[in-house]
């Protein structure tokens, strides 16, 4: 593994004690130029998280707080009248940071939600005909409540589809607890964290990710499983090329992080219910008696040729 990487991780699990697949699948997003949506009750880390990322990766982090009453130009910025030029001037909203912590991002209203699609996408945000380049890099790390919770509002498809990942944290088994208790306490951890990469070193990393080897068999295994969501009658329309690209990218980060060259079927596997559980639409929060989610049953019935 990359001495960076396990610097990375090292550091994370010391703040998020007993989630150690959340916080590698969360970098792996990262290291796949992704943006990351962490869905969990309140009180699990969820917004800890997304501090520890943004620290240990030495990037500005902005929070944004929504709520029922945010505004899209509470988040974009907007043009101000200068009497003294006679003219309109850009100012800047909170977006304009390398890391955006948009915070329970689903008690805002489909409106300010949607203020996020272009700067998700494109790396831009347009104002008053406009556009203005964000950050390089640039992530959001979304948080949100369960959709059962009082005032929320549900994510639309296709703000869904620009997260890469979807992660949940849950609650940490007893014995994480217990240090968690024992310890000091998380947020005063936060301040005192260094920085482990800086944007360079991050950037480098990514390049090593995209490069890392795909063969014609795990091609072959990700088409495979895409045409599988779109025969299933429980998945509903089934996922697109986007989640399929998606896929990959996230299977080769997972292979860089375990110190491999070439992706294996192993790999595709780990980042998989990550990348489709949201992407499924009314499969997402089908309640399955065993506890399997629909994503995980898809990568179990198709098979490895």
């Amino acid at each position: 593994m990359n001495l960076k990487i396990q610097q990375c991780l090292e550091q994370l699990d010391g703040v998020i004690l007993g989630k150690e697949q959340p916080v590698r699948l969360a970098l792996c997003c990262l290291l796949s130029r992704g943006h990351l949506l962490i869905e969990d009750v309140p009180g699990v880390g969820k917004t800890t998280m997304a501090q520890a990322l943004a620290t240990t990766m030495g990037l500005q982090l902005q929070r944004i707080q929504f709520t029922s009453d945010l505004l899209p130009a509470d988040i974009l910025g907007n043009s101000i009248f200068d009497q003294q030029d006679q003219s309109f001037r850009f100012h800047p909203g909170p977006i304009f940071a390398p890391v955006i912590l948009a915070d329970e991002v689903n008690r805002a209203t489909p409106k300010t939600q949607s203020a996020l699609l272009e700067a998700m996408e494109e790396g831009q945000v347009t104002v008053d005909g406009q556009s203005h380049l964000l950050p390089d890099p640039f992530f959001v790390i979304a948080t949100q409540n369960p959709l059962h919770q009082v005032g929320t509002y549900p994510l639309p498809e296709s703000q869904l589809d620009r997260f890469l990942m979807r992660v949940e944290l849950g609650f940490p088994d007893r014995s994480a607890e217990r240090e968690m208790l024992r310890g000091p306490e998380r947020r005063k951890m936060l301040k005192v964290l260094e920085p482990v990469l800086d944007a360079n070193e991050l950037r480098s990393l990514q390049e090593e990710a995209e490069a890392i080897h795909v063969s014609d068999p795990i091609l072959d295994y990700v088409l495979d499983l895409l045409a599988a969501s779109r025969e299933s009658v429980r998945l509903g329309e089934g996922l697109s090329p986007r989640a399929g690209l998606a896929l990959q990218r996230c299977a080769q980060s997972w292979a860089l992080m375990a110190g491999r060259q070439m992706v294996l079927p192993e790999d595709v596997q780990a980042v998989a219910p990550s990348v489709m559980s949201h992407r499924l639409g009314g499969a997402v929060s089908e309640a399955e008696a065993s506890g399997v989610s629909s994503a995980e049953q898809l990568v179990k019935s198709v098979q490895v040729k």
